[in-house]
């Protein structure tokens, strides 16, 4: 790690890649509503990453790069152009205002394409309702009681075990609800409006993210440019467990993973998706206002044939048909 350089009056001089905060934390709460952190839901609010005077500062800082994660096996580029993706799904509402900011310049980035898709609060994707829970179909009731013989002469299964793997599935319907693209601002902002996610075997809660650069935006959608990040958006613990009382999320009985026995979460926090809450903590099914500043590198490109260096791709759960994604 280089020194920091001394400045003639003999005070430290810190360059603006120095000043890095993890994903966003001193941003969050800027030009989202001011202080919704701290004032959203007045003395029975919850918040959680951090709320801190940094929070409160105005001034632009430089960011680590959002981690890349993998793509998962269900996305769809469906140019569904809105910023409303709830459709007839029932759940807690959620609010996702993100930013996106070039990391090395701090400046924003306007008019980049984000796109959004998670599961339904019983756990199912949109585009593939006919794999059931999380894509991967409904596991076997009963243990096979004859022996296989012979050799396959076939060719495997695409996609990895369980049919899903970290491999690209083709849809099985029409269904797009839980999916959206929607551009940023001049501010680097989009919001979107949708449920909050529930769960399905060998996954925590999650939302997926892209977020796509240099096209053109026309009637039919955005084409063209090309993908600068791809990754996952995380809820923390306390959150999921309030969740989990609220009807229809109570009717799920898949065993859940929590955010540390995720095999994808980076467990880096914020810088690793890891999302600032703030929600009634007596009454979370009034819903959710969730906020993140996600730091990308526009010139380069992270899409679905990515790999974090050293981690996981998505595998399905051995012990069960189901998928993670």
């Amino acid at each position: 790690m280089t020194e920091t350089p001394e400045r003639a009056d003999g005070l430290t001089e810190l360059t603006r890649r120095k000043v890095v905060v993890a994903g966003g934390a001193a941003v969050a709460v800027v030009g989202v509503g001011g202080g919704l952190a701290a004032t959203a839901f007045a003395d029975d609010s919850t918040t959680t990453g951090s709320a801190s005077a940094a929070e409160s500062s105005a001034a632009e800082t430089c960011y680590a790069l959002t981690t890349e994660t993998t793509e998962g096996p269900y996305y769809i580029d469906a140019d569904k152009l809105r910023q409303d993706i709830t459709e007839d799904q029932e759940g807690i509402p959620l609010t996702l205002r993100l930013k996106v900011i070039d990391a090395e310049t701090c400046k924003p980035l306007k008019n980049a394409a984000v796109d959004i898709w998670h599961c339904s609060a019983l756990g199912v994707y949109s585009g593939y309702e006919g794999m059931g829970s999380g894509g991967g179909g409904t596991p076997p009731t009963g243990a096979p009681t004859d022996i296989p013989s012979g050799t396959p002469t076939g060719e495997p299964p695409s996609g990895g075990p369980g049919g899903g793997g970290g491999g690209h599935q083709e849809p099985t319907d029409d269904e797009r609800y839980l999916r959206g693209t929607w551009r940023t601002d001049k501010h680097g902002y989009v919001i979107f409006r949708t449920v909050f996610p529930g769960w399905y075997q060998g996954r925590c809660v999650h939302i997926h993210v892209k977020v796509h650069v240099d096209g053109t935006w026309t009637d039919a959608g955005y084409e063209g440019g090309h993908t600068c990040h791809t990754g996952q958006l995380f809820f923390d613990e306390e959150s999921v467990l309030a969740s989990a009382e609220v009807e229809p999320y109570s009717t799920n009985t898949t065993t859940r993973t929590t955010l540390d026995e995720d095999t994808i979460y980076p467990d880096n926090g914020h810088e690793g998706g890891l999302l600032h809450l703030a929600y009634n903590k007596k009454n979370i099914a009034k819903g959710v206002h969730a906020t993140l500043t996600m730091g990308v590198a526009p010139d380069e490109t992270h899409d679905s044939t990515d790999t974090p260096p050293g981690g996981p791709t998505e595998t399905a759960t051995p012990s069960t048909s189901a998928t993670a994604s």
